[in-house]
């Protein structure tokens, strides 16, 4: 008897993918509840409004490069189980890249779509976050496992726009700042570290479209 419970583990796969979940809902909400919370309660400094839309567009970049960090730290320690909890991080992400936009045109623009047409036009910046805004609504949307049954083959080379997103976000973000560009440039490295580890992936698919 107690050789079989010192065989059982303390926690099954399934229960370690419900905390796992657990712990992204609960982290990713409280982070964006106490951003808008301080907002309301003018706790955010002198400006208010920048902090919000740098905060949900830093926080939407963090969980790109956490959702692609999920596979290689999957197989280097064998944790099957954090993979089936990729596509949560991958739609928290788009969670707040909506949050993003949004909070750009409800504080920054007044909601003036003309002018915000405008800017993404005249914006480079604005205009490669549009483009990123667009790709991950398209994979938010084809996320669930009906269309990738759907979708069959093609669901894949979809979701692997995750590789360009990757190096959108942080260049939007370096032609966003004025003046201070080091920490996009960190981005820009972690994001270049993700691909490397999706090195033969990559390759693999460069040929394919040659």
């Amino acid at each position: 008897m107690t050789t079989d419970l010192m065989k059982k583990p303390l926690l099954t796969m399934s229960r370690k993918i419900l905390l796992f979940k657990a712990f992204v809902h609960i982290s990713a909400l409280w982070i964006v509840i106490d951003l808008y919370y301080k907002a309301i309660n003018d706790l955010l400094g002198s400006d208010p409004v920048k902090e919000v839309i740098h905060s949900t567009g830093i926080g939407g970049l963090n969980l790109l490069l956490i959702t692609l960090a999920v596979s290689p730290l999957a197989k280097k320690f064998k944790l099957s189980w954090l993979m089936r909890s990729r596509r949560l991080l991958g739609l928290y992400a788009f969670l707040y890249a909506c949050l993003h936009l949004v909070s750009y045109a409800a504080f920054e623009l007044q909601w003036d779509l003309s002018l915000l047409t405008s800017e993404i036009i005249k914006r480079p910046y604005i205009t490669v976050g549009m483009v990123v805004f667009s790709l991950l609504l398209m994979l938010a949307v084809t996320s669930p496992d009906y269309c990738k049954r759907k979708l069959g083959k093609r669901w894949q080379k979809l979701h692997n726009y995750n590789y360009l997103i990757i190096l959108l976000v942080p260049t939007h973000f370096y032609w966003s700042v004025k003046s201070d560009v080091l920490e996009p440039l960190i981005y820009f490295f972690m994001a270049f570290v993700m691909l490397y580890f999706r090195r033969d992936k990559i390759k693999q698919m460069l040929r394919k479209t040659n």
